[in-house]
């Protein structure tokens, strides 16, 4: 192996190193969104469920009510 192929050897490894980094760092920003979107999942179901029963008490709120002419 001759100067040339060793730093052109030197050089893809360099290149290799950094690419396993970026991909490293692409892979943890990941995780982090896709736990964030767990997290919104769940806050979003909770809402629903408050927002149904909400609709719910309110139904029946208007149920029991006397009419306005009473």
């Amino acid at each position: 192996m001759d100067m040339s192929d060793e730093a052109r050897f030197e050089a893809l490894e360099i290149r290799l190193a950094f690419q396993e980094d970026t991909l490293q760092a692409l892979n943890d920003v990941i995780v982090a969104q896709q736990q964030v979107i767990e997290r919104l999942e769940r806050q979003l179901l909770m809402l629903a469920k408050r927002q149904e029963d909400l609709s719910g008490q309110i139904a029946a709120a208007d149920e029991e009510a006397p009419p306005p002419h009473y």
